[in-house]
């Protein structure tokens, strides 16, 4: 019992200091590059969890508000899959890039074709924002995904890479049910009351995931840096600018519908999900693109510590303001 306590009072701090202990994450994830060979074959198994958890925290009513009334999921839905994605295809075209470097092309696609990460409703939590429209809106996206990725993989890159709708969808159909209907089971057993009151605990272990995630995908950037560092370290600057600039320009877009909603969704559009593009791709993508896709890890263990303090005096100026 007493080991039982002082894991649930680590979870607990961990719960507490969110968003630090998640920066923390990456970089111990690039300090032991040999767990990485330990920690791949747990990827799967991590990325289900964390969003069974994102289904535990959330209050169930207050999701399926969001799709009662679903104006602003479907409009957020159609612009993180469609317009996104068609605006970063054509910025890129107009710079030349699948001449310059069409390896690069094809990890920027396939990023902006991707659906928010798994762990943006654990994200918007640990920020103390709204995590039910977050997952609401990240459902949707992945229910669309194996159309609108397939559409825009064919229409920007072609012959150069092959998606799998079918394969794709049932996987996003497995992991997303599976995950709600065991987040739901445990609901039904504990009970509402007891999952409030565990809510620093289950904030902790999502922290302990995406540790694991972090371990995992990072080992490639550090024996990539030792042998280019200017070139990883213009990409790990390029991959800020993305989902800085990503996040900012849906913030701006949805500011109508409340600035805490609209920071929210910015912060999924602006963290897409490219390792489950990878999946759908059976991995058979460029040496280029993996190294991206851990680099690409970077903005999104980072950008929440580095962006908490606007989400606080968001949430300082509702309760001064109403």
């Amino acid at each position: 019992m007493r080991l039982l306590d002082l894991l649930a009072a680590a979870l607990a701090f961990l719960g507490r200091h969110g968003t630090r202990a998640v920066a923390a994450s990456i970089f111990l994830g690039l300090a032991v590059p040999p767990l990485a060979v330990l920690f791949k074959p747990l990827v799967p198994e991590a990325i289900f969890l964390l969003l069974m958890l994102a289904f535990l925290r959330v209050d169930a009513r207050e999701l399926r508000a969001h799709f009662a009334k679903p104006g602003l999921v479907v409009l957020a839905t159609a612009w993180i899959m469609l317009a996104v994605p068609a605006a970063v295809g054509l910025v890129v075209l107009a710079f030349g890039l699948p001449e310059l470097a069409p390896d690069l092309f094809v990890g920027l696609m396939l990023q902006a074709s991707a659906p928010p990460i798994m762990a943006a409703p654990a994200f918007a939590a640990l920020m103390g924002l709204e995590a039910a429209l977050s997952l609401a809106t990240l459902v949707l996206c992945m229910v669309v995904t194996p159309f609108t990725a397939a559409a825009f993989a064919e229409l920007f890159v072609g012959s150069a890479l092959s998606l799998r709708p079918v394969a794709l969808g049932v996987q996003l159909l497995a992991i997303l049910a599976g995950s709600a209907l065991a987040a739901t089971m445990i609901r039904a057993i504990v009970g509402n009351a007891w999952v409030e009151r565990q809510r620093e605990r289950i904030d902790g272990l999502s922290i302990v995931l995406l540790f694991v995630f972090a371990v995992a995908v990072m080992g490639g950037v550090t024996i990539g840096f030792v042998a280019q560092p200017l070139f990883v370290i213009g990409l790990v600057l390029l991959s800020f600018m993305l989902a800085l600039g990503l996040t900012a320009v849906t913030t701006l877009v949805f500011a109508r519908a409340g600035r805490e909603r609209a920071f929210a969704l910015g912060l999924a559009c602006g963290h897409r999900n490219l390792g489950l593009m990878l999946a759908a791709t059976g991995g058979a993508v460029p040496d280029l693109v993996w190294l991206y896709f851990g680099i690409a890890q970077f903005p999104i263990y980072l950008v929440p510590q580095l962006l908490k303090p606007i989400a606080q005096r968001l949430q300082t100026d509702r309760e001064r303001f109403g």
